[in-house]
C-alpha cells in the first residue's frame, strides 16, 4: 500500500465516539498514523498544521469547510485564523490526548486541497 492510498484510506474513515479517558494513542501509533497525514506535527498533545492563502475569503472559506467537516465527524478543532492564514490544531481532550479521530480528520482536511 502506498503512502498516498494509506492517507486517503484514512481520509474515508468515520470518526466514532470514544469513553471519557479512552482511545488514547500509545507514542508509536501516533508516530505511524502522523506519517500519513503530510504536514501535521505533533506538540503538547495535539497534532496541528498551519495553511496559507491569498486572501481573507479564501481564508474563510476553507475554515467553513473545516466546520462542516468537523460538524459531520462531531470531532471538532480549535481554530486560529487570520487574514491569510488558519492553523488546524487537533485533539481529544476527553481521551487525554490523541486518538485516531484527530487523524481522520487531518486527512479529511488534508483532502480539502
Amino acid at each position: 500500500m502506498t503512502k498516498a492510498s494509506r492517507s486517503s484510506n484514512l481520509a474515508a474513515q468515520m470518526c466514532k465516539e470514544y469513553a471519557t479517558g479512552k482511545g488514547a494513542l500509545a507514542a508509536s501509533e501516533i508516530s505511524r498514523l502522523l506519517k500519513q497525514v503530510k504536514g501535521w506535527k505533533q506538540s503538547a498533545g495535539a497534532i496541528s498544521k498551519s495553511y496559507a492563502f491569498e486572501d481573507f475569503y479564501e481564508t474563510i472559506a476553507f475554515v467553513n469547510a473545516v466546520a462542516w467537516i468537523a460538524n459531520q465527524q462531531n470531532h471538532h478543532p480549535d481554530l486560529e485564523v487570520s487574514y491569510n492564514k488558519c492553523v488546524v490544531k487537533f485533539s481529544t481532550h476527553s481521551a487525554g490526548g490523541l486518538t485516531k479521530n484527530d487523524f481522520i480528520c487531518a486527512a479529511r482536511v488534508n483532502a480539502l486541497g
